[in-house]
């Protein structure tokens, strides 16, 4: 007798994983306010469940977040595509981000779906065990123009700034200033920062750098995980 095929372990997925889940959440999120046309079609050939818990991969294609491991979670779609579309969204004398960098590599997804869209993606996780698994989800996307590395988000990556656009995936207490620091002129930062009325509220950021000054606007409160500092060397 021939087993069935996981899943999980199945990137064209079937049943809970089939692209017609996939396409039935991108009609959501197009209903809920992504309407960027090019997010869409990212978020529609990415194959979330290759990218969550094996137990969870029929809860895949839900519009909500997931654990991970390692008290991490894989960001709710909405809000991926939120970010996203923040990040790639017009301005009048801006080019699009050509040089994208994320804070927060967890398993991947973030990154697959900004490697659809943007010529080079570099990512930094700071437990290692994380981005281990991330580069082995994006291998099998066979996902080439994207940089992995084990380190300190709160620090960036001086050594591949400026960055066009950077995108983080946990919540700061305040923007580091290296990240304001290594965002290139014209360029745009997306990052959940706790609410400066205090408590455990946290919004998401956008700050656009003009004459070497980062202008903030607040767009929504949100939820995200902590963005903590160091590494962890996990197994």
């Amino acid at each position: 007798m021939v087993a069935a095929p996981d899943p999980a372990n199945t990137i064209d997925g079937i049943g809970l994983t089939s692209p017609r889940s996939r396409e039935a959440l991108v009609e959501l999120l197009h209903d809920q306010g992504i309407t960027d046309l090019r997010v869409l079609d990212a978020l529609r050939q990415v194959p979330r469940h290759i990218f969550v818990e094996e137990a969870l991969a029929h809860r895949a294609y839900e519009n909500t977040a997931l654990p991970i491991g390692y008290r991490q979670t894989i960001s709710q779609p909405y809000m991926v595509g939120l970010m996203t579309q923040l990040l790639l969204e017009q301005r009048e004398d801006v080019a699009p981000p050509e040089q994208v960098l994320e804070i927060g590599t967890g398993s991947g997804y973030q990154t697959a779906v900004l490697a659809l869209l943007v010529p080079q993606v570099y990512s930094i996780e700071r437990i290692a065990a994380l981005k281990r698994r991330a580069r082995r989800c994006l291998q099998r996307m066979e996902v080439h123009n994207i940089s992995l590395r084990h380190g300190d988000g709160h620090e960036g990556w001086a050594t591949k700034a400026p960055f066009d656009a950077i995108i983080a995936t946990a919540a700061a207490a305040a923007t580091p200033k290296p990240l304001m620091d290594q965002l290139a002129e014209g360029g745009r930062l997306v990052i959940p920062e706790h609410s400066e009325q205090g408590g455990d509220e946290q919004v998401l950021c956008v700050y656009d750098k003009q004459d070497g000054i980062c202008q903030r606007h607040e767009v929504e409160t949100v939820r995200f995980v902590p963005m903590r500092s160091g590494i962890e060397q996990s197994r």
